[in-house]
């Protein structure tokens, strides 16, 4: 491994995030589970960054991949594609979103690069209102709307951003008020905020859930009070569901559905799980916005038919198993299960998420101060006990990310769910 990481220092770049002091490489997976090029077993509680959606090797997704590679690998979208077809029109009816249009892309990033330039275009406007400690991709315009500094290498962007409070409920100026005076005075400060703005802002981006952020949300219902002031001014509702949607949350099948009073968002983005690990990000759409460039168009590896094959059986494995129920029913065990072992812990300043999208946020027991050293430990012994979790979280990394692929069983959470107590008491 050594020579592996040697060889990887020496033609990779820097800032090229690797986890662990000793870097692992991971050769294959099966369900839950993957393994080291060591032999080591682990539990994944992490999921490539929740992407690994249904499970490691799920045989209908590598048989519809063979499949379909067999027959044809590539075309672009300059040619009729049907995977391309139907998954769009599987995706335009779950989407919620009326008269929808989906356009593929190869990520999250460029997901949202392409909600960005619809929603820019279509209101002639380069304002973009987004969250605090929000995390919307890597590209240079979405590094320049990012609110977690942790990840925006630049101060430069072709973009206008106006930050908001509401993502963060447990921290800032509104974490002592009750979820109704929260919602009231985050939408207060959206109104000054665009008092604050020259002409009209062209939209709103916004995580239902914060993921790189530390698993953070606002109060449900907030985004819905904020879609009646971006109402008024004819501003677009962009909800990033590049780590909330197909179902991980629990309780609905989009993040936004949980401020769902005032309708659906007027774009929504996805990627992540709906490939399973295949490169699969895309939009959804209202047509009058989705058709509202005036200027031609292609995506050359968008809508590949490899990755469309993928998708489309992993999201048909995904409804047919009703995996958004048991992220549900044993994440809400998980959940408790964490809670109950974190009570007694001074080291943990909060348990919060739901479905299989948990967050334990670590601090310092005396100053109660972020804690990204106790984070690293934990991290570090949660691997050697066999289970492989991930970090995020605000200005200091000091956030575990606990988010197992929906498919997890109720034996595979208790075990984790113990392998992560050790942990934590070894921090």
């Amino acid at each position: 491994m050594t020579d592996l990481y040697d060889r990887h220092r020496a033609v990779l770049p820097d800032w090229l995030a690797l986890y662990y002091e000793r870097p692992m490489e991971l050769t294959h997976g099966e369900g839950r589970h993957v393994w080291g090029a060591d032999g080591t077993k682990y539990l994944d509680f992490f999921g490539g960054i929740l992407t690994t959606m249904t499970a490691h090797a799920l045989p209908e997704v590598t048989k519809a991949v063979s499949e379909q590679a067999g027959r044809i690998i590539h075309s672009s979208t300059l040619y009729l594609n049907r995977p391309m077809v139907e998954l769009a029109e599987r995706i335009a009816a779950l989407s919620g979103i009326p008269d929808a249009r989906v356009f593929f892309t190869t990520s999250g990033t460029e997901a949202n690069d392409a909600a960005l330039l619809l929603a820019t275009a279509h209101r002639r406007s380069n304002q973009i209102l987004a969250m605090r400690n929000s995390y919307h991709g890597r590209s240079f315009t979405t590094v320049g709307i990012t609110g977690n500094q942790s990840w925006s290498p630049t101060s430069l962007s072709p973009l206008q951003t106006l930050y908001v409070h509401g993502g963060v409920r447990g921290r800032g100026p509104y974490a002592a008020l009750s979820d109704a005076e929260f919602t009231a005075a985050c939408v207060a400060d959206l109104r000054d905020m665009l008092g604050q703005g020259r002409g009209g802002v062209a939209a709103l981006i916004a995580e239902p859930v914060q993921g790189v952020g530390g698993f953070t949300s606002p109060p449900d219902g907030l985004y819905a009070a904020f879609k009646e002031v971006l109402d008024e001014h004819g501003i677009l509702w962009i909800s990033d569901e590049v780590q909330t949607g197909w179902g991980r949350t629990g309780d609905h099948f989009w993040g936004w559905q949980a401020h769902a009073r005032n309708g659906p968002p007027d774009i929504l983005t996805f990627a992540k799980g709906i490939g399973n690990g295949m490169s699969v990000g895309g939009v959804v759409a209202r047509a009058d916005v989705m058709n509202s460039l005036d200027a031609n168009s292609i995506s050359t590896f968008g809508g590949s038919p490899v990755t469309m094959a993928a998708a489309l059986a992993n999201l048909a494995y995904l409804l047919e198993h009703d995996l958004q129920g048991n992220a549900r029913r044993v994440g809400g065990l998980l959940i408790e299960r964490l809670r109950a072992i974190c009570a007694q812990l001074p080291v943990v300043r909060e348990v919060r998420g739901r479905g299989l999208m948990i967050g334990i946020e670590l601090v310092e027991p005396d100053t109660g101060r972020p804690n990204p050293q106790a984070a690293a430990a934990v991290l570090e012994a949660a691997r050697e006990g066999g289970l492989l979790i991930g970090k995020g979280g605000g200005h200091d990394t000091s956030v575990l990310r606990v988010a197992p692929p929906l498919s997890l069983t109720v034996a595979e959470a208790e075990e984790g769910a113990a392998t992560l107590e050790r942990a934590l008491r070894s921090a």
